[in-house]
């Protein structure tokens, strides 16, 4: 039998990062009880550039900073984040977006 879920880490991160696409984008967050909008792409594609850019997951200063810059001021605050990603914000769509955990991120 071959098994092609890629591979999570105990807290349910993606170990490969090459594993990532949009259906497993979709897989998550329904594991997290999250239906993707459009604007959760818009943070999940916006997570994935700033990883590629800095090779980190942002915590949420650098990523309401990021949201601010690139999506406007509405959009980069913690409320609106929070909306979309209960409780963590920078964990959970990290999460989703096949990103490592976040550094300041408990």
């Amino acid at each position: 039998m071959t098994d092609n879920t890629p591979m999570l880490d105990e807290e349910g991160y993606l170990l490969n990062l090459d594993d990532w696409t949009p259906e497993l984008a979709n897989q998550l967050a329904s594991e997290l009880e999250i239906e993707l909008t459009d604007a959760h792409w818009e943070i999940i594609h916006l997570l994935r550039d700033f990883y590629q850019a800095f090779e980190v997951s942002p915590a949420m200063r650098p990523l309401v900073k990021a949201v601010s810059k690139k999506l406007g001021a509405e959009k980069g605050r913690s409320i609106y984040l929070m909306s979309l990603f209960p409780g963590s914000p920078p964990k959970l769509a990290a999460k989703i977006a096949g990103l490592p955990k976040p550094a300041n991120c408990i």
